[in-house]
């Protein structure tokens, strides 16, 4: 689950001295093919989950969704669409005493032949495996409800003349299509499903061959962005503001910028239907119920950060219940920042060379793996008033002294930032980390043991 605040105008990471973890990570993948089994399924399979506030609308939020990774535009005459029998849910988390999403969309895709009698995916006005689709929303645990009962999604953009004449009779312009494939929810908001460009860049290339980035590249070997000319498959909503705010209260509303009733945790899953065989007739039916194959809520939780051989566990499961405590030690001691510490694998890595793991921040503290931290300061009297003290998060934050990405990565992937010292920026502060700093964000859901992801 990833922590957005409904106020700021954008959002922001706050890294504590030291803590230069997520940026070598964050700056350079994403999350495609990122566990052994839902790398067999792409069309189940999650690449990104982004939450914004909509540029063309303050009073709005848009949640995009991608699936589907590495698809090539020219991958004709079977196009790329969405799967039936998958459920593709958005997650929304408004309240931290609920261990349930207080908000989900669920879409649901079907596919129709409309022209039996061609091999070409549009002629004629027709199109072979049309997708449309279901939206339903559940909220605050209750039954689903259809909100958008029968979506479109835009044919693929083969080429003009299947657009045009003698295709879909449109234009050349493919933006007439995706505009009307726009639709408009009996609830308020606006919901898109349909293929699109995937806006991320990495070099895949670089950082699977043990996080070799080349940030710097040469004529020899210079970077290269692996998801060029790719498409993915998009479900986007923008959604008003006063629909995902707890209380149903609008922007207007809010008593700053920071107002910790305007934060919502979002992921993304995708849950395929179970199978049983029919022996007596040689087929495959179903049998109504679904398992959650792939989620997504920070990328690049479960590619760089979970280990492969739990990879298609964390799949399965929900954040709520405690369900990740189980992967915290992943994060308190990442496996990435060995290869950015000197005692360990770090000169071999020369790429990371930039973000080495500090053993003396602050001129005493440890924070390479197995280290202890900041752990040193627990239950000292200067930590009162601040985030790590025993009384607010100290528990979670500073668990042990062995676990010293607790204070940082941990709740940066898990439940955000709190605006609480130190989590500030250091303007104001006078050199003293402890010590109250200029706010800049807060996108803190304090769900920790009730919904720890």
């Amino acid at each position: 689950m990833r922590t957005f605040p409904l106020c700021s105008g954008r959002l922001r990471i706050l890294f504590l001295s030291g803590a230069l973890l997520l940026l070598a990570i964050g700056g350079y993948a994403s999350s495609h093919r990122e566990a052994p089994l839902i790398s067999n399924d792409p069309l189940a399979d999650n690449t990104d989950v982004y939450a914004f506030k909509s540029p063309d609308d303050p009073n709005t939020i848009t949640i995009i969704a991608n699936y589907i990774p590495f698809q090539l535009p020219e991958g004709g005459p079977n196009y790329y669409t969405f799967g039936e029998r998958i459920r593709y849910e958005i997650h929304i988390k408004n309240k931290a005493n609920t261990a349930y999403d207080d908000i989900t969309y669920r879409f649901t895709f079907s596919r129709n032949n409309e022209d039996p009698s061609t091999f070409f995916n549009i002629r004629l006005g027709k199109q072979n495996l049309k997708t449309t689709y279901i939206c339903e929303k559940s909220v605050n645990g209750g039954p689903f409800t259809a909100i958008v009962s029968n979506g479109v999604v835009p044919a693929y953009n083969i080429g003009p003349r299947s657009i045009d004449t003698p295709g879909l009779g449109l234009g050349k312009d493919y933006n007439t299509l995706i505009e009307q494939s726009i639709a408009t929810a009996s609830s308020g908001e606006k919901v898109f499903c349909g293929p699109a460009d995937d806006p991320f860049f990495v070099d895949l290339a670089g950082a699977f061959d043990v996080g070799n980035f080349r940030p710097d590249g040469n004529s020899v070997n210079p970077p290269k962005d692996g998801l060029a000319r790719y498409n993915v498959h998009s479900i986007a909503l923008k959604i008003p503001v006063n629909l995902l705010q707890k209380d149903g209260k609008s922007v207007s509303q809010a008593s700053t910028i920071l107002d910790p009733d305007y934060v919502i945790g979002v992921w993304a899953s995708a849950s395929r239907q179970k199978l049983k065989t029919l022996y007596g007739g040689g087929d495959v039916g179903y049998d109504g119920e679904y398992v959650q194959v792939s989620r997504l809520g920070m990328p690049l939780t479960n590619e760089a950060v979970i280990p492969i051989g739990m990879k298609d566990k964390w799949n399965t499961l929900t954040p709520y219940n405690g369900n990740d405590l189980q992967f915290a030690k992943y994060f308190t001691n990442p496996e990435l920042a060995l290869y950015m510490d000197d005692s360990q694998f770090g000169g071999a890595v020369p790429s990371l060379k930039a973000l080495r793991i500090q053993s003396k921040s602050l001129g005493s503290f440890d924070f390479r793996n197995g280290k202890p931290g900041l752990f040193g300061l627990k239950g000292n009297s200067a930590l009162d008033g601040t985030a790590l003290a025993e009384a607010a998060f100290g528990g979670v934050l500073l668990p042990d002294n062995a676990s010293p990405r607790a204070v940082d990565l941990l709740p940066i992937f898990y439940t955000g930032v709190p605006n609480l010292k130190p989590y500030q920026l250091a303007t104001g502060k006078g050199g003293n980390p402890l010590a109250a700093g200029k706010p800049f964000i807060h996108n803190f859901l304090p769900t920790l043991g009730i919904c720890f992801g």
